[in-house]
């Protein structure tokens, strides 16, 4: 399916009104038979579209879709429009069909980006989370975000930034939903005990030498039913936990500001000041958890993290640090 015949099915079905496939073939100059194929296709991608002879066809729901502009003018609000002019905000890019944002910004190293660049999808084809799994990723429903941040003091300067990211997670949920989130060592945010939001983190460069991080953020809002069952771990989404209506491009723009403030912070003045705020809403602090990595597997209980970011495991009254990496923490029933 090209882009633009993509593109312009999704808009003329966004809100949720039934439009007839004679018209979209001669908007498009293909044929009926052409249009149903692409149909077929976008329902592969997590929309749910259905006909109805003589009607045409429709989205089940309204789609409110990601829009740059709208996201730049939030974003140039909540920046200050006085102290702040357009030239400073973020490059930011919204593409309807992508294969993962992360992916993306990482081809673009090092010529093609600014720090503090933005990339948004509406689908990614072959979303990753972490340890090579696949991210769910229906069409949009969901946030799936990235942004490319400047080591300047090299790859040691990543030390802490799945932790900062998921303060800025939590800040931007907070302050767009009234809804307070747990965090999860080393790169979940969680809601009610289970998995609302995941990071992913890739690096480019030496450790003393100036480097690249490209950092994603994949965040649940509205779950197609579908979707989830194709998701192996528990999970749940925002707006089933929110009282008001979840504004995507909102809270698109609180993400892109609250992660650009943690980040700067961060390169001002280090982690140990946002690790009071972490373990506030630590949700395995003082419990007891299990350490996966591979086929072995550590029981003890969980203190927090340090100033670098590690977990801290008790294990037979010995705390020690546990950096990243290949490893996965459970809460131990």
């Amino acid at each position: 399916m090209t882009k633009t015949v993509k593109e312009h099915l999704v808009k003329s079905l966004a809100s949720g009104q039934f439009i007839s496939g004679q018209l979209l073939g001669e908007q498009l100059g293909i044929s009926r038979t052409a249009i149903a194929k692409h149909i077929k296709v976008l329902t592969e991608i997590g929309l749910d579209i259905y006909s109805v002879t003589g009607k045409g066809y429709k989205l089940a729901q309204p789609l409110y879709l990601l829009e740059k502009e709208k996201i730049i003018s939030l974003l140039a609000d909540e920046t200050n429009p006085q102290a702040e002019k357009q030239s400073d905000l973020p490059l930011i890019e919204v593409h309807s069909l992508i294969d993962s944002t992360n992916d993306y910004l990482m081809r673009r190293l090092p010529n093609q980006v600014t720090s503090g660049q933005v990339c948004l999808a509406e689908y990614q084809s072959a979303g990753r989370g972490r340890r090579g799994r696949q991210w769910i990723s229906p069409f949009g429903s969901q946030i799936y975000l990235s942004m490319y941040w400047y080591l300047e003091q090299g790859l040691s300067g990543a030390m802490g930034l799945s932790l900062l990211t998921a303060l800025a997670v939590s800040d931007a949920v907070k302050a767009h939903s009234n809804v307070q989130v747990q965090l999860k060592w080393p790169n979940d945010i969680y809601l009610d005990g289970v998995k609302l939001a995941g990071i992913l983190i890739d690096l480019e460069g030496q450790a003393l030498e100036p480097s690249h991080c490209v950092i994603g953020i994949g965040l649940n809002l509205h779950m197609p039913v579908d979707a989830g069952k194709l998701i192996e771990q528990k999970w749940t989404d925002l707006q089933s936990h929110s009282k008001v209506k979840i504004d995507r491009n909102g809270l698109s723009a609180q993400l892109i500001s609250c992660l650009r403030k943690r980040l700067q912070q961060h390169q001002q003045v280090g982690l140990v000041p946002m690790l009071e705020e972490w373990h506030a809403h630590d949700a395995f602090l003082n419990k007891r958890v299990k350490l996966i990595t591979g086929e072995r597997v550590t029981h003890g209980i969980c203190r927090g993290v340090n100033n670098q970011g590690a977990l801290l495991l008790e294990v037979d009254g010995q705390v020690k640090p546990v950096y990243g990496g290949e490893v996965s923490l459970r809460m131990d029933e």
